[in-house]
């Protein structure tokens, strides 16, 4: 059955053109996350272990101008988190942009986006808890403790806590994003307290003379500088968690629009002030891949103790992670599974209004990654980070389409736009998608990680297309008893 044949039946059952469609995914879920749940997620999705960990290798790959790649990244990260918040004000849903997908690109489209999304979650989950085994082993009393054993550990906590009910999760994830945010900012005062007061820091003077006597701006030309954004859009994957988690919400025409605006402020904030700080105390060179900035720094001024506080911010950074992977695979293959393109089982839901089947089903890959950390614990976090990036990639495309259209089916008198809107359309969405795809290219440039992540690209086509024909004809009779529903 084509998606024309569903726009005309639902044409013909409601009479008003701009009603919007119902998703059977949606039905039997809790409310249960209340406004400051939300914009923690909000929170926690632009705040990992990019900057807390990532940034020092940028900096010293790019120098001072990271922070311009951060904030041109940022803000290409804020048009597909309005879209998405336009999208879910039109209709909030728990599937959300597979469920938008479902509607304007068609049942393909939304196979599609659920399963890149389920594969950057997946393989995400496996960096993940190959992470917190890593970040846990730096402390002497867990270097006994396999890596393999440690990974199970942080696997099984975490999907207790994602099968008991969505409000854990909130809490758990409320919690997660107060410790970063309260990391970050506490070291924004040192740092500020720092060059207020020209104290030495390894040896230098803080101050813009830090920067211009270490090669200026772009020390190493502007090349490094575009080719680190590839890496750096990666660091604001999971902001589109909002749109997910606005399905159980009570309120989402009041918590979403407060959300969504926030993430500008704090990406300013948190990633381009902390890279303009740690630019001001240090230069670039000084910085390394592999160890925290902010460790680097505050080890320079002789803080005791800073390499174990920092630790074990990273790993609460991971640990959040896998929380939201496990929570947001759940709703999205709930969706799908209604549709007839995701296994029947990962529709189920517990009597906590939780859906297991499809959080077990990420667990189930994850398992694999204890499995990949038992037999190449050095290499298994390089190994399925790339992977990772062509998911979200992709997603994020596929809900600037997905507004895209919306925006001229609104225009068409076929649907109506919230108040809360993606300003500049389509122009916004055409700029912002050929930037992700130039970022993805850029991949190219890696031979060691990139270039054979990219080589991938066919064999997960490969593998989309047979499922497409393996699903297709359940996705079909799901649809006509839609019809049927419909037209009753």
């Amino acid at each position: 059955m084509s998606n024309e044949a569903v726009e005309t039946a639902q044409a013909a059952a409601r009479p008003q053109a701009a009603q919007t469609p119902a998703d059977a995914g949606d039905a039997g879920y809790s409310k249960d996350l209340k406004a400051r749940h939300v914009n923690m997620i909000a929170i926690g999705g632009a705040i990992g272990t990019g900057l807390l960990l990532g940034a020092g290798g940028r900096l010293h790959n790019a120098g001072p101008a990271l922070a311009l790649a951060y904030l041109v990244c940022g803000v290409f990260a804020f048009f597909v988190v309005r879209a998405l918040g336009e999208l879910v004000l039109y209709r909030p849903s728990s599937g959300s942009f597979v469920s938008y997908a479902r509607e304007f690109l068609g049942e393909k489209g939304a196979y599609v986006a659920g399963w890149m999304y389920f594969l950057n979650w997946s393989t995400t989950g496996i960096a993940d808890i190959t992470a917190i085994a890593l970040y846990t082993r730096y402390w002497s009393m867990f270097t006994s403790i396999p890596q393999w054993a440690l990974a199970l550990i942080a696997l099984a906590v975490v999907l207790a806590v994602n099968l008991i009910s969505v409000k854990i999760f909130g809490e758990l994830e409320f919690w997660f994003a107060i410790i970063k945010v309260a990391t970050i900012v506490g070291f924004m005062l040192i740092g500020i307290f720092l060059v207020a007061t020209q104290h030495k820091v390894g040896g230098h003077t803080p101050g813009l003379n830090v920067i211009t006597d270490s090669g200026g701006l772009f020390p190493h030309g502007v090349m490094p500088v575009v080719l680190v954004m590839q890496g750096v859009i990666f660091a604001y994957a999971a902001l589109e968690l909002v749109g997910v988690a606005a399905g159980e919400t009570a309120e989402p025409e009041k918590v979403v629009p407060r959300a969504v605006n926030s993430i500008m402020w704090r990406v300013g904030l948190f990633y381009v002030g902390s890279v303009v700080l740690l630019a001001l105390l240090l230069p670039g060179s000084v910085y390394q891949a592999g160890e925290s900035p902010f460790v680097t720094v505050l080890s320079k001024i002789g803080v005791s103790g800073a390499g174990d506080v920092m630790n074990l911010v990273v790993l609460t950074a991971a640990m959040s992670s896998l929380n939201s992977g496990l929570y947001s695979t759940g709703r999205i293959l709930r969706s799908m599974a209604m549709s007839g393109s995701a296994p029947k089982f990962t529709a189920r839901m517990n009597r906590n209004q939780v859906p297991y089947g499809g959080i077990l089903l990420t667990c189930a890959v994850c398992v694999l990654g204890v499995g990949l950390n038992y037999l190449m614990p050095s290499q298994a976090f390089e190994i399925v980070l790339e992977v990772a990036s062509l998911g979200i990639i992709s997603t994020w495309v596929i809900i600037m389409l997905c507004h895209m259209i919306f925006v001229r089916r609104a225009k068409a008198g076929l649907a109506t736009r919230p108040h809360f809107r993606l300003k500049g359309s389509p122009v916004t969405e055409i700029a912002t998608i050929a930037f992700l795809l130039v970022c993805l290219g850029m991949m190219w440039n890696d031979p060691e990680v990139g270039r054979k992540t990219l080589m991938l690209i066919p064999v997960i086509a490969l593998m989309l297309v047979a499922g497409w024909f393996a699903v297709r004809r359940r996705v079909d009779r799901s649809t006509d008893e839609e019809l049927s529903q419909l037209t009753k």
